[in-house]
């Protein structure tokens, strides 16, 4: 059984109701037909019900068990818009404002997983992840004790010894361009427990650079090395080194000479990358070179599922990731 079957295992064994908001992209129904299908979760739909199933028609797509919810004609928009307002009327929005804004398909599902109507909410096939985020942030706020928000891919390479079978958490690969090391360190927090809860094996966490216990020294490796140290400091339990290059953090042999004593081994599973541009390149090396199944970037630190998708997902990378949104709302 691949690892996304495993997921979608779990995902079945207590249904959660996930919110689609993209009812306008072909892939969303495709993979709305396939998780129902499949049976690992119910979907609700967000947009026009005629427009949504006239699409689906024209494609030879069964939607049929999914829920279709038109924010204009919902008899949840005024609730929705008047709690909006509630949230946000100190940030300067209005009644009629907040009114207008529900009729946004995101900013309704947002506001249905707000209000216990749904249990988490995919977006991003066709919006930007700030279009995603941003009304998370401002409707479901962050989780307790989470002092940052950061965005992770969970990778699946075939045929790999390394990590956890092939599977790895890549963070930040999303959302934070030029995180501090305070910043990492939190960002190294958070993957390492959502490796925890989606693989289910123990998290081993590598600060990666491109040094590797001082054989180069820089502002870019002195951030490094101050993030783990705190790290180490806030999570003295967890199994975690830096400042380590890729080899020597998922390499046992390598490890051996380049960081010999490191606590990881060489056997990382849970990579955190110095930066954004580092994070976004390496998913995509290994998504594209390795054929890995990249999910994400999948959201961290807020306060109910929520998890945005790359805007070249396929219907079948969409499916996967409502199926990950599903265990995580189980957990919630």
């Amino acid at each position: 059984m691949s690892f996304i079957d495993e997921i979608k295992q779990r995902a079945k064994q207590d249904i959660k109701t996930i919110v689609l908001p993209e009812s306008k992209d072909v892939r969303t129904l495709e993979a709305t037909s396939q998780v129902l299908k499949e049976g690992f979760a119910d979907i609700i739909l967000v947009g026009n019900k005629e427009e949504i199933n006239k699409l689906a028609e024209e494609h030879k797509i069964d939607i049929s068990g999914a829920k279709i919810v038109d924010p204009e004609t919902s008899e949840k928009f005024s609730e929705y818009a008047n709690q909006f307002y509630e949230l946000r009327k100190a940030k300067g929005i209005t009644l009629d404002k907040a009114k207008e804004m529900m009729k946004d398909s995101v900013y309704f599902g947002m506001m249905m997983v707000k209000a216990n109507d749904a249990d988490g909410l995919v977006s991003g096939a066709c919006h930007s992840t700030a279009d995603t985020l941003r009304p998370a942030l401002q409707i479901l706020k962050t989780a307790p004790g989470t002092k940052l928000v950061s965005a992770f891919f969970l990778m699946v390479v075939p045929n790999c010894e390394y990590g956890e079978k092939g599977a790895f958490v890549f963070a930040d690969s999303g959302l934070n361009e030029y995180p501090d090391p305070e910043a990492l360190s939190e960002i190294a927090i958070s993957s390492s427990k959502s490796f925890k809860q989606l693989v289910g094996a123990e998290p081993r966490v590598a600060m990666l650079s491109y040094s590797t216990y001082g054989s180069a020294h820089s502002p870019l490796t002195d951030k490094v090395v101050e993030a783990t140290k705190l790290l180490k400091e806030k999570m003295p339990d967890l199994i975690a080194d830096g400042e380590l290059q890729l080899d020597a953090a998922i390499i046992p042999e390598i490890a051996v000479s380049k960081a010999p004593g490191s606590p990881v081994e060489g056997k990382a599973n849970t990579l955190v990358f110095p930066d954004l541009d580092a994070g976004n390149i390496g998913y995509k090396l290994v998504q594209r070179l390795a054929k890995a199944e990249a999910y994400g970037p999948l959201c961290q630190g807020i306060a109910r599922p929520v998890n945005d998708l790359s805007r070249g997902c396929s219907s079948q990378d969409i499916a996967g990731v409502v199926a990950i949104t599903a265990v995580q709302a189980q957990e919630n």
